[in-house]
């Protein structure tokens, strides 16, 4: 065995820390839509 899979650093579940990770990009990359949508829509 693996030296590094008996002292296991965290021991969450990967796929948690992977559906925050997506969660939190794509609300980041939505609302930077959202405000470029606004900024057109009262600008013009």
């Amino acid at each position: 065995m693996n030296v590094f899979e008996k002292d296991v650093q965290s021991k969450r579940n990967d796929a948690v820390d992977s559906a925050v990770g997506f969660i939190v990009s794509f609300g980041f990359f939505a609302t930077m839509f959202i405000i470029a949508t606004l900024i057109k829509f009262f600008g013009s």
